[in-house]
């Protein structure tokens, strides 16, 4: 009998070696059985909340292809701790013939999908909430919750018993001096574009090292995101502002906001950038510009329902200049987005779609068609 091995740890308390010895352990269990080994599978340091594992979605492919007979695993939750992935899983394995064995529970039947599958939900559950108590305890002492923001720097050290002591933050200068420019060019009137611009132009690197852009400024009204809007500039510690809930289509992670009741807020002079008549100037500026005729009008369209429109070669263009996506400029044009939006590229001029979508189209009728482009391709 043929039988696939998969292996996963997660990045919480484990290591490389957990792999090695899932695997060593599985191995041993298909030498007793007599069961010959087709492949292995693994997925190194990813949470078995998500599908979304390069291992985990190969094994997956195996099942289609029918290339082994039996997938033998340490335990059901190496595979997914996910109630409706791992049902989803045992359907497609019965569909194929393919066994489910684990070290653990043995061949795996629809009872143990039903009660080790509500088992580690209400794992994952129970984890999510006490991490979560976690963070909220050490908000509570002025400290991080995670995560850094950009003008500061992570403390490293450790207790009397050499622990890491995680969360406290200090004033990184250099950054600081860029906050307060923000701040005070946001003041005096210019817009977030033409200061990412500027910040581009002179060399000044974003956060984590990356070119400046308008929304890194002026972020987000509701999540209060952004440089503009970060409390934290004040020496206002703001935390749990919003939640993050698994879509069940994509497997990923979205991002929800937080009533205000449920925001937890601690104050920390000493991280203070920003004083408050500059503060109070560019929140009164965020709400002028919120509230005017024309933002107040596109809110009304509800545009962040719509998706746009997909046309021949969405996401599939590249500025030649600096490689940067291609994005819609207007109704019928593309142009280079770190052009249009940062200034770290000269490539200003954009083309009309339907111009590059006839060009290609004719190239692939005119030219692509040669017997030995063909044979290439059939190839």
């Amino acid at each position: 009998m043929r039988a696939a091995i998969y292996a996963r740890y997660s990045s919480d308390n484990q290591s490389e070696a957990s792999i090695e010895d899932q695997v060593r352990n599985c191995r041993d269990h298909l030498d007793r059985e007599g069961w010959d080994l087709a492949q292995i599978y693994s997925d190194a340091a990813i949470s078995g909340a998500t599908t979304l594992r390069p291992g985990y979605q190969a094994l997956l492919e195996g099942v289609r292809e029918n290339a082994f007979d039996l997938v033998l695993t340490e335990s059901l939750d190496r595979l997914s701790r996910d109630q409706e992935d791992i049902a989803g899983l045992f359907k497609r394995l019965n569909f194929a013939g393919i066994k489910l064995v684990t070290l653990a529970e043995g061949e795996v039947s629809e009872l143990h999908i039903g009660l080790k599958g509500t088992m580690n939900a209400l794992f994952l559950k129970d984890l999510a909430q006490k991490t979560h108590r976690g963070l909220e305890g050490r908000v509570r002492k002025g400290k991080s919750g995670g995560g850094n923001a950009y003008g500061y720097d992570v403390v490293k050290q450790v207790d009397d018993n050499g622990e890491p002591v995680r969360g406290d933050r200090s004033i990184n200068a250099p950054e600081s001096v860029v906050v307060q420019r923000i701040f005070e060019a946001f003041s005096h009137g210019h817009s977030p574009r033409a200061i990412a611009r500027t910040l581009n132009d002179e060399g000044v690197p974003g956060p984590r090292g990356r070119s400046w852009r308008d929304t890194t400024i002026r972020g987000h009204h509701t999540r209060r995101t952004g440089i503009l809007r970060n409390d934290l500039y004040i020496g206002s510690l703001v935390w749990n502002k919003q939640r993050y809930v698994k879509d069940p289509t994509t497997g990923k992670r979205l991002a929800r906001p937080n009533t205000k009741d449920l925001w937890i807020i601690e104050e920390v002079p000493h991280l203070r950038i920003i004083d408050d008549d500059l503060w109070n100037k560019v929140q009164e500026r965020l709400v002028g510009i919120r509230h005017s005729a024309s933002v107040s009008k596109a809110r009304e369209t509800r545009f962040w329902e719509h998706r746009r429109a997909r046309h021949l070669f969405t996401g599939l263009m590249v500025c030649a200049e600096c490689g940067a996506s291609m994005i819609a400029a207007g109704k019928d044009y593309m142009a280079c987005d770190h052009a249009r939006n940062q200034g770290t590229c000269n490539n200003k001029r954009g083309i009309k779609r339907d111009r590059i979508e006839g060009l290609v189209m004719d190239t692939l009728k005119t030219r692509l068609m040669q017997p030995h482009l063909v044979e290439e391709f059939i190839r």
